[in-house]
Parts: C-alpha cells; sequence; structure tokens
C-alpha cells in the first residue's frame, strides 16, 4: 500500500466518503450492433466470392488456369485482412479523465515527470524548432520542482546546445508569461504565429516585450547556425562548450552532458521568484567500431542518466518537432496512472499524433484518420494501443523491464525530495559513464530492459514486450490534442517514412515478441489481431501489385477474370465493392476529412503499397537471408519556398527521381495503355458498350486506377514546374510497354529499381562519416563521390572535399585532399567495418553523391563444386558483377552530370547578371558624361558671351 493511498483512504474515512470514485472513465461506442450485422452481411459476401473462384477454377491446360489461381490467393489474403481491419473495429472504447478529482484527492503528492526530447541532426531538425519543442514541455502547467527536461542531440551539435543555452534564458520570462496568460499552446514560435493581433492592454504590452525577447534569442541563433561559429563571449561565459575541445565528428565524440537549469537549486528562479524545471542537455558518446542503435539507443543513454539526476516515476518521450499542444497533458496520463482501482496494470498512456501543417484535404494522408480515430480505439478495448514512438506517458520501472504482478505498486511520493549531496559538477561527471557507448556491453539493455533493438520500429517492439510481460496501455484522444507537429511536405519524404513503417512492422512478425507465436497465451486475441494489422501492410503490397497489373493485361486482351453484369456471381461482388468504399466514405468524413481527402486517400493507399510496402516488404526479405545489412539513410528535409507554395495549393511534390516514383510511373503508363488500348479496340469495332457488359469489374478497376493516376500523368507530361517527375522517368516508364514485352519491363523496373537504392545523397557542414561493413577479406570495394553544389548560389570553387578511407583496424587505406569529384577501388585487406570520412573546408555547406558497392566471388567460399558448374557460375558471377560496375558507373556519370548542369546554371546566373551590372555601369556613365558635357558647354557658352 503506497503512502499516498493510505492518506488518501484516511481522508476518505475522515469525511464519511467511503465509494471509490474513479480518476477516468471507458465508454463503448454506441451502434456498434447494426455495425455488426453490416459486417456479417459483407463477410458472406465474401465467402460468396472465394466459392466463385474455387468452382470456376479453369481445367488443367486451360489458358489463365495460374492467373485465376493468383487471384484466388489476393482474395483469400484480401478478404482475412478485411476480417482483422473488423476485429479493431468490433468494440472500440473511447476515454475520458477528471483531472478535478485528482487534483483534490493528491494536492501536492503528485510524482515526478522526466520529459525525454530527441534530436538527431541540426541540419535537417533545425535547433529553433527543437527548443520551441522543449520550451513548451518546460512550461507544462505542473509542478516545476517535479518537472525535468532532458534534450538527447544524437548530433552532438554545440548550435543545438547553444540553441538551449538561449532557451533557457529565455524561459525565465515565458513560464511565468504562460501560467499568468494561460498560453495555448505553450510552443512560442506557434503562440505568435496565432496571436498577431492583441487588444490595447497591459496583456499586449507584455505580448510585444515577450515577443521581442523571443526574435532576439531567435536571431542570435540563426546568426551563430549561418556563420558557422557561436560567438566568442558565449563561449567563454559558459564552460559547456569547452566539452567540444575533444569533439572529432558527429559519430566520434566522448559524451557530452550539461546540466542547465537545476530544479533542486534554490536559486533557479524565473523573473517572478518561482522555481524552474530542471533542464539537461546530452550527447552521449558514439564511436565509430561501436553500435549506436540510432534513437532506441538515445533513449535509453536517457533513461539511465535520467535515474541520476532526477529519476522521474513517469517518464514522456517526445519527438524534437511535437511541441505541447495542452499545457494540462500530464494531468491527464496521471489519471491513468493513479486510479486505485484500475491503474495497477497500466504501464504506459499513448496519445495520438496531430500535424499542424496538414493542408485542407490532406493530399498525402499524413492524419492518419482511420488509425488514430477508429482503429488504435478499436485495439484499446483489448488491452492497449501500439506505442508509436513519440507523445506516450511511461512507468519508468515497466519501460526498465519489470514484469507485471498483482502488487505492482508505485510509490508516487519520495522521502528524498529536494536532497542532493553531490554538486552539479560532481553528479555531471559520475553520470556520463552511463551515456558512453561500452556501457551496455555484457548487460541486458536493448534486450530485456528499455527500448529493444534490431527493429526499424523500435518503438512498436518495445511496447509489445512490454504488454507481452502482462503490462497493458491506454489510448488517450482528448478534443484537444495534446501534441502537435509538423507532416511530410512532399510525396518522396511520406513514402520513405512509410517504407521505414512498413519495414520495421513487417520485422516484428519473425522477430522475438511476434504477435503470431510469442505473444500467444500472453496478451488477448484481439491484440493480437491489432499488431497483425500493421505487421501484414508490407506482404500486402503483392497481392496489390497482381491486382494492379493483372486484370489490366486480361482486359487487353479480352480475357474475363470476373462474372459478367448477367450472372448471379455478379452481385457478391457488387455488394462487397460498393459497400466498403460507400463505409469507407463515410468513416472518413466522419473522423473530420472531406471528399477531396478521402479520394487522395485512396490514391496514397495505392501509392504506398505498390512502392513504400513493397521495398519494406523486399528489403526485409533480404536481410533475413543476409543478402544486404542495414544500411546509412540519411533523409533531408529541406522544404524550399517552391515546395512550400505548391505543398499549400495541394499540387503532388514528385521532384526526384526516386525507385518508387519508377514503379508508380511504370505501372500508371501500364494501366492508361490497357485502358486506351481497350478503347481503341471498342471504337474500332463499333460496339464501344460491348466491354462495359462482358468484363464489368476489370473495366471499372482499370478506369479507376487511371483516374487515381491523374497527378502522376501530369507530371510526367503536362507539368513545368520543379515538382514534376523527371523527364528521363517517362521515357523508362512509357519505353516498350507492348503486350509480349509487358512483364520483362515491370521485372525490369522493379529490379532496376532496387538496384538503385543504394547510393546516398547527403549535405555536409564540416566533417560527416559513414561505414560499411566488409564481408570477406579479398573483396573489391567501388567508391564514388560527386560534389553536387554548394548551399550558395554564388559560391563555386574548385577546392573540393577530402575524403579518408580506414580499415577496420583504424589504418588509412586512401587519402584524397582537395576533390570535387573521383572513382576508385581497392582490396579489402580485412573484413570488417571501414570508414569514410569527408571533410569540408569550404564555408558552405556542400551537397555530396556518395556510392560504395563491394565486388565478391561468392562460391568461393563453397568447397565442393561440380567441375561442370563452376565455369557457369564464374560466368554467371561476371555478368552480374559487369551489371554492378554498369550501374556503378552510371550512377556517378548522373552524379557528374547533375553538378555540371547546376554549375552551368549559375555561371549562367551569374553571365546575365554580370551583364546587367554592366550595362547598368555603362549607362549611369554614359548619363554622366553628357551630364558634364553639358555643364562644360553650358559654361563654355557664358563665358564666350561675356
Amino acid at each position: 500500500m503506497t503512502v499516498a493511498l493510505a492518506s488518501l483512504r484516511e481522508r476518505n474515512r475522515e469525511m464519511g466518503r467511503e465509494k471509490y470514485i474513479p480518476l477516468f472513465e471507458t465508454k463503448e461506442a454506441r451502434g456498434r450492433v447494426f455495425y455488426r450485422l453490416f459486417s456479417v452481411t459483407v463477410f458472406l459476401g465474401i465467402c460468396c466470392i472465394w466459392a466463385y473462384r474455387i468452382s470456376n477454377i479453369p481445367r488443367k491446360g486451360e489458358d489463365g488456369r495460374w492467373v485465376w489461381i493468383g487471384l484466388l490467393g489476393a482474395e483469400l489474403w484480401f478478404g482475412l485482412y478485411w476480417v482483422i481491419t473488423q476485429a479493431v473495429r468490433w468494440k472500440p472504447v473511447f476515454r475520458c479523465t477528471f483531472k478535478d478529482r485528482l487534483s483534490q484527492r493528491y494536492k501536492k503528492e503528485l510524482p515526478e515527470v522526466d520529459i525525454f526530447v530527441c534530436t538527431a541532426n541540426f541540419k535537417i531538425e533545425p535547433p529553433i524548432m527543437v527548443i520551441n519543442t522543449v520550451l513548451s514541455v518546460m512550461a507544462y502547467d505542473y509542478s516545476p520542482e517535479k518537472l525535468s527536461v532532458y534534450l538527447s542531440d544524437d548530433g552532438g551539435s554545440e548550435f543545438t546546445f547553444y540553441a538551449l543555452l538561449e532557451a533557457s534564458k529565455f524561459a525565465k520570462h515565458w513560464i511565468p508569461y504562460c501560467k499568468k496568460f494561460k498560453v495555448e499552446p505553450r510552443s512560442p514560435a506557434v503562440y505568435f504565429a496565432s496571436k498577431s493581433n492583441l487588444d490595447n492592454s497591459h496583456h499586449s504590452e507584455q505580448w510585444v516585450a515577450i515577443k521581442k525577447l523571443y526574435e532576439e534569442m531567435e536571431d542570435r541563433i540563426e546568426t551563430a547556425i549561418t556563420l558557422g561559429r557561436i560567438p566568442e563571449e558565449e563561449r567563454f561565459k559558459h564552460k559547456g562548450f569547452s566539452q567540444w575541445d575533444s569533439y572529432s565528428s558527429r559519430l566520434d565524440h566522448d559524451t557530452i552532458l550539461q546540466i542547465l537549469i537545476d530544479g533542486k537549486d534554490p536559486n533557479a528562479k524565473d523573473i517572478d521568484g518561482c522555481a524552474l524545471p530542471t533542464l539537461v542537455y546530452l550527447a552521449r558518446e558514439k564511436r565509430p567500431q561501436h553500435p549506436h542503435h540510432f534513437k532506441a539507443g538515445a533513449m535509453n543513454a536517457l533513461i539511465r542518466v535520467s535515474s541520476m539526476i532526477s529519476n522521474g516515476s513517469i517518464i514522456l518521450n517526445l519527438d524534437c518537432d511535437m511541441y505541447s499542444n495542452n499545457s494540462l497533458s500530464i494531468q491527464d496520463a496521471l489519471c491513468f496512472f493513479m486510479d486505485e482501482e484500475k491503474s495497477h496494470d497500466i504501464a504506459f498512456v499513448q496519445y495520438p499524433q496531430h500535424f499542424e501543417n496538414l493542408t485542407k484535404n490532406d493530399m498525402y494522408s499524413n492524419s492518419l484518420r482511420a488509425s488514430f480515430n477508429v482503429e488504435f480505439h478499436g485495439i484499446d478495448s483489448f488491452g492497449g494501443p501500439l506505442y508509436i514512438g513519440t507523445g506516450c506517458f511511461h512507468r519508468r520501472d515497466a519501460l526498465c523491464g519489470r514484469k507485471f504482478t498483482k502488487d505492482c505498486k508505485l510509490e508516487w511520493k519520495k522521502d528524498d525530495d529536494h536532497k542532493r549531496l553531490k554538486s552539479i559538477l560532481e553528479l555531471e561527471e559520475e553520470t556520463k559513464s552511463l551515456a558512453s557507448c561500452t556501457y551496455e556491453q555484457n548487460t541486458q539493455w536493448g534486450k530485456e530492459m528499455g527500448l529493444r533493438y534490431g527493429c526499424a520500429v523500435e518503438d512498436v517492439i518495445t511496447g509489445l514486450s512490454i504488454q507481452c510481460r502482462g503490462w497493458k496501455s491506454v489510448y488517450f484522444n482528448p478534443e484537444r490534442k495534446a501534441f502537435a507537429g509538423l507532416a511530410p511536405t512532399t510525396l518522396h519524404q511520406t513514402l520513405v517514412q512509410q517504407k521505414r513503417w512498413a519495414e520495421g512492422d513487417f520485422q516484428i512478425l519473425f522477430c522475438k515478441y511476434s504477435p503470431l507465436w510469442h505473444a500467444h497465451g500472453k496478451i488477448s486475441l484481439g491484440l493480437r489481431l491489432g499488431y497483425c494489422l500493421f505487421c501484414f501492410w508490407a506482404p500486402t503490397s503483392l497481392l496489390v501489385l497482381y491486382y494492379s497489373i493483372i486484370p489490366s493485361l486480361y482486359l487487353l486482351n479480352g480475357i474475363s477474370l470476373f462474372p459478367q453484369v448477367s450472372s448471379p456471381w455478379f452481385l457478391p461482388f457488387a455488394y462487397v465493392i460498393s459497400t466498403q468504399y460507400i463505409y469507407n466514405l463515410v468513416e472518413f468524413l466522419w473522423c473530420g476529412g472531406t471528399i477531396l481527402g478521402w479520394w487522395s486517400e485512396q490514391r496514397m493507399w495505392l501509392y504506398k503499397r505498390t512502392s513504400s510496402y513493397f521495398f519494406g516488404f523486399v528489403d526485409t526479405i533480404l536481410k533475413m537471408l543476409g543478402f544486404t545489412d542495414s544500411t546509412f539513410v540519411i533523409t533531408a528535409k529541406f522544404t524550399d519556398e517552391d515546395i512550400s507554395k505548391r505543398y499549400e495549393k495541394e499540387i503532388i511534390e514528385f521532384g526526384d527521381s526516386s525507385p518508387m516514383f519508377t514503379i508508380l510511373a511504370t505501372l500508371a503508363m501500364l494501366n492508361l495503355f490497357c485502358f486506351v488500348g481497350v478503347v481503341n479496340k471498342e471504337i474500332m469495332s463499333g460496339n464501344i458498350f460491348r466491354v462495359y457488359r462482358t468484363m464489368p469489374l476489370q473495366t471499372l478497376l482499370c478506369s479507376a486506377l487511371v483516374l487515381i493516376n491523374m497527378p502522376l500523368y501530369q507530371g510526367l507530361f503536362l507539368r513545368n514546374d520543379g515538382g514534376k517527375l523527371p523527364g528521363s522517368l517517362a521515357f523508362k516508364s512509357f519505353m516498350g510497354i507492348r503486350l509480349k514485352e509487358l512483364y520483362t519491363v515491370v521485372i525490369l523496373a522493379l529490379l532496376s529499381s532496387l538496384q538503385a537504392v543504394f547510393g546516398i545523397r547527403f549535405v555536409i557542414d564540416r566533417e560527416e562519416c559513414f561505414s560499411h561493413d566488409i564481408k570477406y577479406e579479398g573483396d573489391t570495394v567501388h567508391v564514388s563521390f560527386v560534389v553536387i553544389k554548394a548551399d550558395s548560389t554564388w559560391h563555386y570553387t574548385n577546392d573540393g572535399v577530402d575524403l579518408v578511407v580506414k580499415g577496420p583496424n583504424g589504418d588509412q587505406i586512401h587519402d584524397f585532399r582537395d576533390k570535387i569529384s573521383d572513382k576508385f577501388e581497392f582490396m579489402a585487406r580485412q573484413r570488417g567495418v571501414h570508414s569514410f570520412c569527408f571533410t569540408n573546408k569550404s564555408p558552405y555547406h556542400e551537397t555530396i553523391d556518395f556510392d560504395v558497392h563491394v565486388g565478391h566471388f561468392s562460391y568461393y567460399d563453397e568447397h565442393a563444386k561440380d567441375e561442370h558448374f563452376k565455369p557457369l557460375l564464374d560466368q554467371i558471377w561476371k555478368l552480374e558483377e559487369a551489371l554492378y560496375n554498369i550501374q556503378f558507373e552510371q550512377h556517378w556519370l548522373e552524379a557528374q552530370t547533375e553538378r555540371q548542369a547546376i554549375v552551368n546554371e549559375a555561371m549562367g546566373r551569374r553571365a546575365i547578371h554580370k551583364a546587367l551590372y554592366e550595362s547598368a555601369a555603362l549607362i549611369g556613365a554614359s548619363v554622366l558624361q553628357v551630364y558634364l558635357l553639358r555643364r562644360l558647354f553650358e559654361r563654355k557658352l557664358g563665358m564666350s558671351r561675356v
């Protein structure tokens, strides 16, 4: 029994209130009976479709037998997947909290809360955005003595540290201002953008003053980043900057830990004399030879470091772009953790993601309306939602590996409050070791403690492992969203993000905590199906691809794969298709969407499953078979003015030549080709409506695919802006689309897309290091790089960058100086991780295209081979290596061509500007000359008159 519960019950006895009053309430959705009856009718229709497929399979030797069986397999899978989607819609629940009861019941006995904010790269995630998130959570309407905020900077950037240092000063003004005027939201940037006009009052005067302070702070941060250096007076003023003296790169540095505000210090006050929350900066130690496990590793380091500094019982973790939108979110979460009867088994409380920059019709379908407004409520009824990595409150002990037992009580009140025997310097030095890159060796961190390693979606697998230990979770979706962030603004960014999710969720099926077998008997069947709903994203892509290609091809050939309108078998197809699309539209509108938004969601449903999910599926299979390893991927989130304007106008942004776009363009052209071919054939036959009677569903499917792809056709042929698809992609997708070559074109497009994944493009400020694991000694390593462009339009130099290549033991293999581009190869003397470090001596950020390919004789490792097969295998290897070399050479030439195009364009602009300036100078000189001659003539004329 906890101290808090004992004191509460004592107070209840004294006041004569023995009746239990809950802190939160759970309500089931209304009208579920009618929906379940509707679902049963749809399932009967699906069974009829299966019966039609099975009873009408062509006999052996007949045309289309295997295609028919393929359609049967696809429809069986779609039907079973539909059953899973109904499981999470069967009995959704909705939660509501009673914060007033919480404050009356516990008053000053509320627990300490640690807030983790994670950032990785100041070039991709601007420091000003990061500190707005930090300031929004520092200003929570919660006792500051019990609030600690930690910023994990996995990029180890002194610019991010400088921004946080500036934020710690601004917080002394911002926090009392927020509490005085009940500011919402408490992100300064968002608040000032939404409050442009205030009444002429005392509040208005303070608003102007606090805004001026914010703009001055923002100015200092932006100036430091632009100049590429921290002001010297700040360096001398704060000891924290000295920790960068031994800094090599963002992947090679010591632990940097600074307690900027100590909440236990009686001198840490705001301008009103009130206490401030604890504020800590952490950049964990990183070394190239040690894996750092990305965000999961950063979170685990934060868990350990915070246990020494504040050790809050509740942990909130946020992405750096998800600011607090509701200052009372902590109290809402605590209602679920502190209820006397229903809270003992709750491990975490998950809030939905909400994005503030969505367009009216959400053209990239980033809001995930169905997931957050319907499916997560359904999963909540079976034991709790998934952990999605941000906006989640955790019990510390559950996150650290504790199993649930009936005596899992949590002591909210600590006896050591406000007691600290060590100085800040001593505490920092002792705590640094907890964030070292070797601390986790031979421990359970990443396995049974903290966030799990080895999965692209470490958050989801961590939540699943917690639930498998007996805990439950809660999904809370309040009317005022708790957190708000930024969604991707281009199609490529969206598809890359979705690929990572699909790949990670698919990996969960084969991991230790698989919901198919490991979770059996540990979590409910409904919750297992809820996880499978997302884990099956990737394999579903194969069947969507099949359905997007085969019916259209057979439509062009005049072969029917579905029943005619006159057949009674047509009815189940018509009923299932029409009712599902109508229900989907109604559900989308109920979730706050628009009709155009629903149409955009249908388009993105297709795009994600034929590109992102397909790549996620293939990558997962290749990694499981050992053909590929996890590769480094840098996704820059640059959004220039033109892209922003097109995004606001809801014009789809293609822009890049992405392998995903190759698949989308090929499928779009295939369906357009089939549709036009059928129409042309029917017009020539003089009976244009025959195909609609004999093959209505195939015609409808092909027509729908053509309509959905209209923006893609515009990007290929009609648009002239920077967001159009490259012309070369249009040629590749259209070339060779003929009946006899169609399968070959599709396969080649998919293969070429997969091969194009390995090259990367990144932006370098001072130094960037990458690593590549070479499996076998004696492998040939091919390397190429091209400096594409500089950030400055006027910058053009032949200085180039430096590249140092080191082996597994740190021995230097190659050293290139002042190179704009190069292409070379070397033989690996040792197997292991090789590092490639670029150094930029220019004051400008440079964009570099970098590619690595490793050639290996795979059959050399096998000892027994038939002598007749060896020559064949030798030729196959040579052909494969030749194809890779061609691709490698093509990648390098494309980068060279792009660089030259940018240089030519920049030189052209400079030539035009120079000509304009020279013309202006000549005109000015001419005007001055005329003026002087005129004055001279007037003086001569005056003298002659005298």
